[in-house]
C-alpha cells in the first residue's frame, strides 16, 4: 500500500514540476513536450501505407528466431483513427497469424489476434498490452500510438543522436491504471527537431530501474510531399534479461489507397 501511494506521489509531483520551471538546456521558443509528442504523432501517421519487414529475436546467448510480417495502415475520420493489419508469412509455425489494431487519437486502442491454428479471433485486452508482441522484446501496445493525456510530458535537454539534433522528454503515466497496462514507470524519449521522428527511447519499470532501450536509425522520407519520415531500422535490447529484438522494413510504399477492406475482421481471419 505504502509502495502504490509513493508512486501515485512520485506522478503528482513531476506534473507540478513540469509546470514549475524550464528545463536546463532550453530556450523560450522550444515548444512544451505535449505539443512535441502531438506533432511526433502526426508525423508518424500516414494517409495510407504498406510494407514487409523481418522481426529478428535474440535470446540472451544471441541465438536468433526469424520471423517475416506484412503490414498494411490507412487513417479514416481525418486522422482520427489510424486502423493497421500485420500479418505472419513466415516460418510455418506463425505463418497467418495476424493482429488487427484500431488505433484511435482521443481513446483506448482496439487489438485483436486471430491464430490459425485455433481457427479463432480474440480480443487483446488492457492487461495484455504490456506483454511481448509475438515472442519478442517489442511489447503489443508498442505496436500502436499511446493515448496522449494517458502522460505527462516534460523537456528535459536537447542532445544529438546521429548527427540529428533532438528534444529528450519524459513522459509519465497518469496515473497507475496507465502503468500497469503500458508496463513501465516512465519512458524517456528522443525526438528530432527537424522531422519529429522518434530516434531512441528508454523504459524504466516501477522501480525506476531502466529495464528496455530501443533504438530507431536508417531514417528515410516515406512521402517526402508530405514531410512524412519512417525508420527503417529499430532495436528494442531488455536490459534485465539480456535479449532483444531487431525489427527492419524490407519493403515500404506509401499508398492513400490502401483498400479498406483489410481493415476487417473477416479479411484478418482469411487465409492468404
Amino acid at each position: 500500500m505504502i509502495k502504490n501511494i509513493l508512486r501515485v506521489l512520485a506522478v503528482m509531483m513531476a506534473g507540478t514540476l513540469f509546470v514549475s520551471f524550464a528545463p536546463p538546456g532550453s530556450s523560450p521558443e522550444d515548444p512544451g513536450g505535449r505539443e512535441i509528442m502531438e506533432k511526433a504523432r502526426e508525423a508518424s501517421q500516414f494517409k495510407g501505407l504498406e510494407a514487409v519487414s523481418t522481426l529478428r529475436i535474440y535470446d540472451s546467448k544471441g541465438r536468433e528466431r526469424v520471423r517475416q510480417t506484412s503490414m498494411a495502415s490507412r487513417s479514416f475520420d481525418n486522422g482520427a483513427t489510424e486502423k493497421r493489419i500485420i500479418r505472419f508469412l513466415s516460418p510455418a509455425e506463425v505463418k497467418g497469424t495476424g493482429m488487427l489494431i484500431f488505433d484511435y487519437r482521443e481513446k483506448k486502442d482496439d487489438m485483436w489476434i486471430f491464430m490459425p491454428a485455433l481457427r479463432k479471433t480474440r480480443r487483446i485486452v488492457s492487461s495484455e498490452k504490456s506483454k511481448s508482441f509475438m515472442g519478442s522484446e517489442f511489447s503489443n501496445a508498442d505496436m500502436s500510438a499511446p493515448v496522449l493525456d494517458d502522460f505527462r510530458y516534460e523537456v528535459l535537454r536537447s542532445e544529438i543522436i546521429d548527427g540529428t539534433e533532438c528534444w529528450v522528454i519524459e513522459t509519465l503515466p497518469v496515473n497507475e491504471d496507465v502503468m500497469d497496462e503500458t508496463g513501465y514507470g516512465r519512458r524517456v524519449v528522443w525526438i528530432g527537431k527537424t522531422d519529429y521522428v522518434l530516434r531512441k527511447a528508454e523504459y524504466f519499470n516501477e522501480d525506476n530501474e531502466l529495464f528496455k532501450l530501443m533504438k530507431a536509425s536508417d531514417i528515410k522520407a516515406i512521402d517526402p510531399g508530405g514531410g512524412k519520415y519512417m525508420a527503417m531500422l529499430m532495436e528494442m535490447v531488455n536490459e534485465k534479461n539480456g535479449r532483444r529484438s531487431v525489427m527492419s522494413m524490407d519493403k515500404i510504399q506509401y499508398n492513400p489507397e490502401v483498400k479498406e477492406e483489410y481493415f476487417t475482421l473477416a479479411y484478418l481471419e482469411k487465409n492468404q
